[in-house]
């Protein structure tokens, strides 16, 4: 290293010495940037209870408090489920008419195809509740409760391959690294439960299909301490959360509060917001020692809602044990609540699988919004239920008995309940082919800033600076989608 080396070093320490100690380094830019949004805001506002995010007031009066987001990832088929297309079946083995088609493409696993022909469904339908909906016979439970949801008929994406197609949904674009809607979340909103995470991730446990990474449940370049944590179905829940052995939680106190002690000194000579974040991250994990063996702890749930959930409840790391988790959090006010279950993906023998794909989902998924409405909490907690795309009207490769279908971004179906939704309702249609929206299309950007709206933000002022620019969920795009909300 040469004398002019030296120089320029430091001279660099002694400009961040400057910064910081005249405050306007990056903690007093960043309180000042707090103010001046402060003084936007509407002093009318609610403020929001528990708090602790960047918002310190809701932007409107919310109808929601928590989210518990069910997502099928694979893309399953509404043309089987939720979207009723009887001229499919009569139409069967008969070529896509091209006006149909348009300039739709198609993925490469049928796009070669010589020939596409339409197929129709195996399974019955049946209209349920006031609204006359229909559910296919594979959704029993979900039929059940079709006087508390609503069925979203009309969602499309842009993405026609799954890792974008999920990496969308859950983070506002194609391109993984963004945040994700979890982060956000506790982002503008902040924890309502000091002994837990603001957003918690539960993925069904030995499922097979499209992998999820964890940039699905990730903070992007907000701060790291809004990221999703994995409960795992296994003795511990998170790894490394356990004492070692021969530690009790007397010595684990002592030992972080000396750490601690440590840490800020670091910050009062270099404040970092990440030495914050790292402090919160490990004082929360000792939180979490006593709170997660707390909540995973299924046992002392009543026999009757065990059986409501259904026979895999017993099961660590099923999806009905998932889901009674998912109440069980709520009840604990975790803000954002993320269940994946994976292998929906079907190109081929759809016939086969789907039924076991329902029988996994639909009771302990009826379930759920029936046990919060029991407990007083449907009313204040939105629940999600949907992929990343829906599939092909046309069958991939020839017609057969066990049958597949490609994806099809251009129009799917999901489906809503609690939070301030519209109970008994039907939103959204599309032509009789299932193949295109003929009435209220709802792109995924509408989706997060109607689910936003609901917990009381507006999408377009929950927005974080970096390099250079603002960012938000929703990019600069969304429409909140009125006919979905009570």
């Amino acid at each position: 290293m040469t004398f002019s080396d030296l120089e320029r070093i430091n001279a660099l320490n002694a400009r961040r010495h400057f910064l910081f100690s005249s405050g306007i380094g990056l903690g007093g830019l960043a309180f000042a940037d707090l103010v001046h949004g402060a003084n936007d805001r509407d002093s009318s506002q609610l403020e929001i209870p528990g708090g602790g995010g960047e918002l310190k007031a809701f932007h409107h009066t919310p109808k929601a408090k928590r989210v518990i987001y069910l997502f099928m990832s694979g893309g399953p088929s509404h043309l089987d489920l939720l979207d009723y297309k009887p001229l499919l079946n009569e139409k069967q083995g008969e070529q896509l008419p091209d006006s149909i088609r348009g300039s739709q493409r198609l993925t490469g696993m049928s796009g070669n195809q010589s020939s596409i022909p339409l197929v129709g469904s195996p399974f019955r339908f049946q209209q349920a509740g006031d609204s006359g909906a229909w559910f296919s016979e594979l959704l029993p439970h979900t039929a059940g409760i079709a006087d508390k949801i609503c069925v979203l008929r009309s969602t499309y994406t842009e993405a026609i391959n799954h890792g974008p197609g999920v990496t969308f949904f859950q983070t506002g674009t194609q391109i993984a690294g963004r945040p994700s809607i979890g982060a956000w979340l506790s982002y503008g909103l902040g924890q309502s439960n000091a002994n837990l995470p603001s957003f918690v991730v539960l993925v069904t446990k030995d499922k097979s299909g499209q992998p999820l990474g964890a940039h699905l449940w990730g903070s992007g370049f907000l701060p790291t301490k809004h990221q999703g944590v994995l409960l795992r179905a296994a003795k511990d829940p998170v790894l490394y959360l356990g004492n070692p052995e021969g530690i009790n939680p007397e010595s684990r106190r002592m030992m972080l509060d000396r750490w601690k002690e440590l840490q800020l000194e670091q910050f009062s000579r270099s404040p970092d917001v990440e030495i914050q974040n790292r402090i919160e991250h490990y004082e929360m994990a000792f939180s979490m020692q006593s709170s997660v063996p707390e909540v995973a702890d299924l046992s002392k749930e009543p026999a009757s809602v065990l059986e409501m959930y259904g026979p895999d409840v017993n099961k660590p790391g099923s999806f009905a044990a998932n889901c009674l988790l998912a109440r069980r959090l709520a009840e604990r006010d975790v803000r954002f609540i993320q269940l994946y279950h994976q292998d929906w993906d079907h190109h081929g023998g759809l016939p086969g699988s789907l039924p076991k794909l329902c029988q996994e989902t639909d009771q302990p998924s009826a379930a759920l919004v029936k046990d919060l409405e029991r407990l007083g909490l449907l009313d204040d907690t939105l629940v999600i239920w949907g992929g990343e795309f829906g599939r092909t009207n046309y069958c991939q490769g020839k017609i057969q008995k066990n049958f597949g279908r490609d994806h099809h971004p251009r129009c799917f179906s999901m489906w809503f309940a609690g939070g301030g939704i519209r109970p008994g309702a039907v939103y959204g249609q599309t032509d009789d082919f299932g193949y295109n929206i003929v009435e209220n299309p709802v792109h995924i950007h509408d989706v997060q800033a109607t689910v936003m709206h609901l917990l009381g933000i507006d999408h377009e002022r929950l927005t974080y600076r970096f390099q250079g620019r603002r960012y938000r969920l929703t990019d600069v795009h969304g429409q909140v989608v009125a006919g979905l909300i009570a």
